[in-house]
C-alpha cells in the first residue's frame, strides 16, 4: 500500500546510498501509464487493483510543482488520503505541501480537476481513518510503525 513521491529519497544513510532516483522515476512513470490505461487502477505490480490518484501540489519550500501517487478512499464526493508514508515516523512531503497551499490538482480515473485539501482533525479524522482502514486494511498496520506519529487524514474536495 505504499504511496510514492518522486521528491524524497528513503531515510537513513544506507537507504539513501541504495536509492536510485532514475529507477524510482521510471517505476513511477510505468505505474502512471498502467494507471491511465486501466481507468485509475493499476493492473500489475504491488499496487494492482488499488484505487490511486495523482496529487499535484506546490512544494512548500521550493514552490515547484510536485507529484505524488496516493491510494484513496471516498467520502461522499470527496477523495480521502492518508499521510501514512508506509508507517514512517515522519509525515510525507506532500502533506506539508498541502498545508502550505491547499490548492491542488488531482488526476483520478483519467480525469484531471482542481481541488482543495483540508487536513481533518478530531472525531472527523478518526471517522475517516476508520473508514480508510476498513476499505484498505493494509493501512491498519501503519500506526504501530510510526513511533507515535498520528497519521494525518486529508480530504480533497473538487472545486466548482
Amino acid at each position: 500500500m505504499a504511496d510514492t513521491e518522486t521528491t524524497n529519497a528513503p531515510e537513513g544513510a544506507e537507504a539513501a546510498e541504495s536509492w536510485d532516483p532514475t529507477a524510482a522515476n521510471a517505476w513511477e512513470e510505468a505505474l502512471i501509464a498502467d494507471l491511465r490505461a486501466n481507468g485509475g487502477r493499476p493492473s500489475g505490480g504491488p499496487l494492482a487493483g488499488n484505487p490511486l490518484l495523482l496529487l499535484f501540489s506546490k512544494g512548500a519550500k521550493s514552490g515547484q510543482q510536485r507529484r505524488s501517487i496516493l491510494t484513496y478512499t471516498r467520502d461522499g464526493g470527496d477523495y480521502i488520503v492518508a499521510g501514512s508514508k508506509s508507517g514512517a515516523p515522519t509525515h510525507p512531503a506532500w502533506y506539508f505541501n498541502v498545508q502550505a497551499d491547499p490548492n491542488v490538482t488531482l488526476e483520478v480515473a483519467n480525469e484531471t480537476f482542481q481541488a482543495t485539501a483540508k487536513v481533518e482533525s478530531g472525531a472527523e479524522r478518526d471517522r475517516l481513518w476508520a473508514q480508510h482502514v476498513a476499505e484498505l486494511p493494509g493501512f491498519g498496520e501503519y500506526p504501530a510503525l510510526t513511533g507515535g506519529r498520528v497519521i494525518p487524514i486529508v480530504r480533497l474536495a473538487r472545486k466548482g
